[in-house]
């Protein structure tokens, strides 16, 4: 069965052709690094992992970029309200996004620059749309004139007349039309960090950033741009506009990915409505491959409507796959079971790959292509089962493995008091015991 994926851009379910068959090129756009990754962006973390997985399954080689958007208003405004420098901000940032994704058994990405490593790049990309007459200088601003790009609005199926009347978009007295964006801005009272360039010290806007990075490591024309749907206008209509406006290309990419909205038990994320939720906030209280999990319940194309049942269930069907897979000796065969595959082949339906293999534990036929197929296209199941029902410290597992020895001594010489004992003891801290004929197992309380 070959890859199907749903493109934004024709609307339609479509045969995934890679332009190289020998090597997948996939830009996706990353966080802004001002704070914490909330789960609404652990989702295209999550989603886009799954894809790149399946295309290096089926392909071999894939080129997968996703960038850092390091240089913005909300990034200065959070360094001046904590009292440090921007790049202090978002070296910690970069840290604790990637210790935060890596919880959620997200693959690294083969490049991940960031916008202020190619400010060189990116004025070069300006100053070639300015060359061509599809950017303009305006009082140390540089706008890309939208009247020049004729296909605007096909990504998002917008009419610029539309737009024009009464498009929620930035009001300048500097721009010649309405709907024209920011390529490059200057310094401010309230903003001072910039970089020289020929219209003067300033900082890129955000939607070229994306531009001259994925052109720097993809080229002009790869396979597949992926994001949240809230990006698809403007952000991802201005890329297209300008890079092709650069390339003269008839695209940009020939598949637009985009995966739904998280809502919170049925209403949008935000601080103000007191259901705000960062990944490090749910991984004190449930493991990475939990949040993950709930996180491929739903279509990725379809809005999320994220709760505590989401993650509840996703914990049981864990619970159920882990106790399933005790017995087996886990060797990692990388053999992918076919049916899961063809699943997630089907425009990366993980709601159905899931079910499938439930019903698989259900019926007990379970092998290490069980495995293999969680670990490889999933993600999940990367813990010895042991682990997964044990999930204490290394001092913790010390103490009960010598608790276990003293209980199985005291049965041999049939003290079975003092066996008693020491399994109200375990008790008492959360461990249960089991008993089999090759020995006492146990497992703690999640």
């Amino acid at each position: 069965m070959q890859l199907r994926l749903y493109n934004t851009l024709s609307r339609r379910l479509e045969p995934f052709e890679p332009i190289d068959v020998k090597n997948v090129k996939m830009y996706v756009c990353g966080p802004t690094v001002y704070d914490r990754a909330h789960l609404g962006n652990a989702r295209p973390a999550v989603v886009f992992d799954v894809l790149y997985r399946v295309l290096r399954t089926i392909h071999g080689r894939v080129t997968y970029v996703r960038n850092i958007t390091d240089v913005d208003d909300k990034i200065y405004n959070a360094s001046i309200e904590m009292g440090v420098s921007v790049q202090e901000l978002t070296e910690q940032t970069i840290e604790m996004y990637h210790e935060d994704i890596a919880a959620l058994n997200v693959l690294p990405v083969d490049i991940e620059p960031r916008a202020t490593e190619h400010i060189g790049d990116i004025i070069e990309f300006i100053d070639g749309l300015i060359s061509n007459g599809s950017a303009y200088v305006s009082n140390s601003h540089v706008y890309f004139d939208v009247s020049s790009f004729g296909r605007y609005g096909a990504l998002s199926n917008k009419n610029i007349d539309d737009l024009v009347k009464g498009a929620r978009v930035e009001i300048s007295e500097f721009k010649r039309n309405p709907l024209d964006f920011v390529l490059w801005k200057p310094i401010d009272d309230k903003f001072n960090l910039g970089w020289d360039s020929p219209w003067g010290v300033g900082r890129p806007g955000w939607h070229i950033e994306c531009s001259a990075m994925s052109r720097k490591y993809l080229g002009d024309y790869f396979d597949i741009h992926g994001g949240g749907v809230d990006l698809v206008f403007p952000h991802h209509e201005n890329e297209i506009a300008q890079s092709c406006a650069l390339s003269k290309q008839n695209t940009m990419a020939n598949y637009w990915i985009h995966n739904g909205h998280l809502n919170i038990d049925g209403t949008k994320m935000s601080k103000s409505a007191g259901n705000f939720f960062t990944v490090n906030d749910m991984l004190q209280k449930y493991d990475g491959e939990v949040i993950r999990t709930a996180l491929l319940m739903t279509h990725y194309s379809a809005p999320q409507n994220f709760s505590i049942d989401t993650l509840n269930q996703a914990k049981n069907i864990l619970d159920h796959w882990y106790s399933s897979i005790r017995s087996i000796n886990v060797v990692g065969t990388g053999e992918i079971i076919p049916d899961i595959l063809d699943a997630l082949l089907d425009n990366i339906n993980t709601p159905l790959a899931i079910s499938i293999l439930s019903r698989a534990r259900e019926s007990g036929a379970l092998d290490n292509r069980f495995v293999s197929t969680c670990r490889n296209l999933l993600g999940v199941m990367m813990k010895d089962p042991e682990d997964w029902f044990c999930n204490v410290s290394d001092e913790q597992r010390e103490w009960i493995n010598t608790k276990i020895a003293e209980r199985t001594e005291a049965k041999n010489r049939k003290d079975y008091v003092t066996a008693d004992a020491i399994r109200n003891e375990l008790l008492e801290r959360g461990i249960t015991i089991e008993d089999t004929k090759d020995g006492s197992t146990w497992k703690a309380k999640k």
